[in-house]
Formats: structure tokens, sequence, C-alpha cells
């Protein structure tokens, strides 16, 4: 591959008529053309992954749509420099919600790491995630088994399951039971928690997400301007005190780092219902659509080899038995690189920089917005060649695989490197990826295969289970016979 000029270029494309260009690239963005198509439509017509452009929401809501938007696998990693770009209140990229919804605080994802309480919330984090190591497996287990029944049991009397509804309720009592040990429906939320936790999500990401409601109704209530925070305080209120009880340790820890308690509270509900959550929400349901996508022959493989790694360890799913598993591993990894649970990155120049794509360097000012798409960048054909939409799903098996990891984003930072209080990476990174790894254990030793069909809902994939076909070998195999 040759070298681009080091000559810097400028960034090539067009903003257009100040807000009304903005509100037609919105409309193009969520109704005319969809995500994937409005930048790569960018891309072609300027000839450039490096381009400026629009991005929603807009004018109304955001400060300023204009962004510099790098759509490559080379140029994309720009935003995980925080010594190149600042992060202070760009999670949700143009504009940020309001902090009535998190307690009046700026909690850590709006934070830039140079920002004291940044590493203070992060590191308290990490805390809690050490300290309930040896409780995720086995609370994966108990809740996603009996996740599985329940699918078992709907495909019997109806002959269809919805995994996402199912997974909603099923992931917040496991983020419950692995974090604190405490289920939040044994506590005063009961069975609300998901309902609350949704709404309260919405309220947050609604410029970014469409209901499926005409574009005449959606556009001025969804993408125009912040809903009202006072609608889901109840809501809010009513999580905030299931945090407060159930998270004493945590809490206890997060003053010894020098955080007060209330600020940390809020911080560690956002961490586990918005990030944990909400990841979840998403990342599940993207797993399984596509192991699902990917056949009778894959399962097969996946099967043999989680079943072998099991027996090995005496018949149980523990850390080194995961570790055995190569193709699990691998199949995660490219679920997470075909559909991010986050798509969009975003920093703030803090000098003048030159960001290099694989065909030129391009000259961007201080100040200025940086924009990542990461689909575009983790299908990079550059890199991942004529199968790079494609679920693959060892790809990242072998030497030779391993050395693509570095060009899997999803977790705000290279799938090689690791997350710090000083960066911007998912604090959860390591997390993320078991939990993934478990939900294709807890199916494969379980079935030998299974259908589903796939379309979309607000936040991104959804899944129905048509048909299972039980384990014919290994432990669960013993059990279906028992039974």
């Amino acid at each position: 591959m040759a070298s681009p000029s080091r000559v810097p270029k400028e960034v090539p494309g067009s903003y257009g008529f100040p807000y009304v260009s903005a509100i037609r690239d919105r409309l193009d963005f969520y109704y005319n053309q969809g995500q994937d198509k409005y930048f790569e439509s960018r891309v072609e017509k300027y000839g450039s992954t490096v381009v400026r452009i629009n991005v929603p929401p807009g004018p109304f809501m955001a400060h300023d749509p204009r962004v510099v938007a790098v759509l490559d696998a080379k140029s994309f990693p720009v935003l995980f420099d925080v010594t190149k770009v600042e992060k202070k209140d760009l999670f949700t990229g143009t504009y940020m919600p309001s902090t009535s919804l998190t307690g009046g605080y700026r909690v850590c994802s709006y934070l830039d790491p140079s920002e004291p309480t940044h590493a203070k919330v992060k590191q308290m984090l990490f805390s809690l995630l050490a300290s309930r190591k040896d409780a995720f497996i086995p609370a994966f287990r108990t809740h996603f088994s009996s996740l599985l029944a329940t699918v078992e049991s709907q495909l019997v009397l109806s002959g269809k399951s919805d995994f996402n509804a199912l997974n909603d309720a099923t992931s917040f009592e496991f983020i419950g039971d692995a974090y604190f040990g405490v289920l939040p429906s044994a506590s005063e939320l009961g069975t609300t928690g998901p309902t609350k936790a949704a709404k309260w999500l919405i309220w947050q990401l609604h410029p970014l997400v469409t209901l499926g409601l005409p574009k005449i109704l959606e556009e001025p209530l969804l993408h125009s301007f912040h809903l009202p925070p006072f609608l889901v305080s109840g809501d809010y209120k009513a999580l905030h005190k299931y945090f407060s009880a159930a998270a004493t340790k945590a809490l206890d820890t997060a003053e010894t780092l020098g955080l007060n308690r209330e600020e940390a509270c809020h911080n560690l509900l956002f961490a586990t219902v918005f990030n944990s959550y909400g990841g979840l929400k998403v990342l599940l349901p993207g797993i399984l659509s596509r192991i699902a996508g990917a056949g009778e022959k894959f399962h097969q493989r996946l099967a043999t080899e989680i079943r072998a790694a099991v027996e090995d360890a005496g018949g149980k799913v523990t850390m080194a038995a995961l570790e055995k598993m190569e193709l699990t591993k691998s199949a995660v990894w490219e679920a997470l690189r075909l559909d991010p649970p986050v798509k969009f990155q975003y920093g703030r120049a803090k000098t003048d920089l030159e960001i290099e794509s694989h065909d030129a360097v391009f000259a961007v000012k201080k100040g200025e917005m940086l924009f990542g798409y990461q689909p575009c960048a983790t299908k990079d054909p550059r890199v991942f060649g004529a199968t790079a939409a494609e679920f693959v799903g060892d790809r990242f098996v072998g030497e030779e695989g391993s050395k693509l990891l570095q060009y899997v984003y999803w977790s705000n930072g290279r799938e090689t490197e690791s997350p710090s209080v000083g960066n911007k990476q998912c604090p959860g990174k390591n997390l993320v990826v078991l939990v993934g790894r478990l939900l294709v254990v807890e199916l494969f030793l379980r079935y030998d295969t299974f259908t589903a069909g796939v379309g979309t809902d607000l936040l991104g994939t959804k899944v129905e289970f048509s048909a299972v076909t039980k384990a014919t070998s290994g432990p669960e195999a013993v059990s279906n016979q028992q039974h």
C-alpha cells in the first residue's frame, strides 16, 4: 500500500447553507438514506474518507452540526488520542442532555480525562469490577439459563420467542446481581426497573433515534428540541433509591477515593444503567443475530469447541475454559466489529492537527469537531478485504487473525489496548467481551443449533427465536435425557 503524501490537504466536503442544509442532511440520515448510506455516499461524492459534513441532530438542539468525519480504519483512531482531542461534554455528540437527568452532575462519560473527577470515577468503576469478578459467570449462567428456558416454553406455546423483550428484563436483573449482589426485582423497584431505565435512556438518546413514526411527527418531537427532564424525574428517583441502597460497598470505596458520595451514586447509576444495561440491550441481540445467520455448520464448530473446553474443566464454565474457546472469542469480536454498541465517537481538536487516511494527510484546525462513524472504520475493505461487510466467525483465529484485533474499535479504543484512568476506553471492556462469550456458551451447551428471525428496533437489532434443537452431546444432553 503506497504511503500518502505528507503534504497536508484541505478536508473536502461542504456544510452547505446554515440551518437549511443541516436539516436536509438530517432527513437524509434518518429517512431518505439511512446511516450507512449517508456516510458512504459522502465518501463517494468527495472521493475521500475524511470529509466535512453535517451530523444529527443539527440546528436548534445542537450547538453546531458541522464536523470533520473520519471514516476509515487509519484515520478513526485519532479520536482515541486524548493528547490530540478533548472529550469534554461530547459523549452523545454535538448536543449534551441536561444534567437534570443525572442528578445535576456531569457524569464520567462527559468528562475529559484532564478533569480530576474523571480519574476518581473511573477508578471507582475498576474497583467495583475487580471486587465482583467472581460473581459474573455464575450470575450470568443463572439468569440466562432461565431466559433460555422461557424461550423454549414460548416456542412450544406460540412457535416464536422475542429475545429482546426477555433480554431487557434479564440483563437488568443480571447486572444488579453481578455488580451488587442485590436483585432489582427484590427491591422497591420490583419489575419496573427495565421500563424506568429504558424511558430514562430515551430521554438522553432521542435526538439520535427514530421510533418509526412519520417524520412530520418525529422531527419536531425527537430531533429538534430536548424532551423535558421532569417527565422522567420520578423514574430516575426510583432508580437512584435502588443504587443508594444496593451499592453501599462501591459508594464506600468512592469516598476513600475522594468522591462525594452523592456524585458517586449518580455516576454509578449512569455507568450501570446507561453504559452496562444500555449496552447489553444492543450487544446481546447483535451477537445473537450474527450467530443465527452464520448457519448450522458454524454452530456445530462452536458447540464442539465449547463442550470440549467445559468437559476439560470438569463440566464447569470457568475463565480458564473460556480462554480456550478461540473460535467463540473470535465470533464475539466479529459481531462487535460489525455491530458496535456505540456507533458514533467525537473529539474536539486540542491543537492544529494532521489526520492521515489511507490516501492522504489532512489539515484540521484547533477547535474543530471530529466525528467518527465506527461501522465505516471497522468495515474498511483496505483492512478486512472483500469480506469486510460480512460476518466471518473465525476471522480473528490464529496468529494472522490476532493481528486484525487492533482494528476492532467498539470500546472507544483498540481491542489490543486496555482502559485506564487516563483514557476514554470503556472501563468494562473485558467484561463486555466476557458476557458476549457467555451468551454463546450458554446457547451451545444447551442447543446443537437454532434459527431466529432478525429485524430492527429502537436501539438496534431485534431477534425472534423460531426454533431450537436440544443438544445431543455434552453435559446438557445428559440433562435433556434425564428430563
